[in-house]
């Protein structure tokens, strides 16, 4: 099987397992004790909006959850195609920094050499996530692999977009490299000569979903 149809057969199990979750936590919801909505009408929310609050809600984590391991798998599965199986795959290491975690997960090393972080976005507004992400770059370059981040979408929120900036100087500051959006696409297509992008929007295009 080729790239093209291996990353359209893992879309179209993403989307039945999304699908699956959503009509499974709409069947649970409603039984759910809808005695908050005094609040929402107090707060000038009709209960009909309040209930499609919720269900977006829901649907939203859902959807995030799925995307981003999408997405991940996705890209990895670019770097397999090129590099091969043993050659490209995650890994644990241990955190010789601390005790908490116990591991980092590397979600792709290439050639025992090149760390790869992939993330779908990153809206993350938590200090603390600077932090740990330091710790791990710090493990991963002591390791002797390169940590090199990549993210497809960038945040779009300012406090979400000043963490992103601070990453990204800890990533170049230690020897690293960090790629988002058109850069991190880019740098896919580059190291592995598949523009998964256009596959995906062709993926989209053919599923007859319209952008708007």
């Amino acid at each position: 099987m080729d790239i093209k149809n291996q990353i359209e057969t893992l879309a179209s199990q993403y989307a039945k397992k999304l699908d699956g979750q959503v009509q499974k936590r709409i069947k649970e919801m409603k039984d759910d004790d809808k005695s908050h909505y005094l609040i929402y009408r107090v707060l000038g929310i009709s209960c009909e909006e309040g209930e499609n609050i919720d269900l977006y809600q829901n649907k939203g984590r859902f959807l995030y959850k799925y995307a981003g391991a999408f997405l991940e798998e996705a890209a990895t599965l670019c770097f397999v195609e090129k590099f091969g199986k043993d050659n490209a795959k995650k890994v644990r290491i241990p955190n010789t920094e601390g005790t908490r975690p116990k591991t980092f997960e590397i979600d792709c090393l290439i050639d025992e050499k090149n760390a790869y972080e992939i993330k779908w976005r990153d809206a993350t507004t938590d200090g603390d996530h600077i932090t740990k992400e330091h710790t791990r770059i710090k493990v991963v370059n002591d390791k002797g692999y390169i940590p090199i981040r990549l993210m497809f979408y960038y945040p779009n929120r300012e406090q979400a977009i000043k963490i992103q900036k601070t990453l990204e100087t800890l990533y170049k500051g230690i020897g690293g490299c960090y790629y988002y959006g058109d850069s991190a696409w880019k740098h896919l297509k580059e190291v592995t000569g598949i523009d998964l992008l256009e596959i995906l929007k062709e993926i989209a295009d053919k599923n007859g979903v319209k952008k708007s």
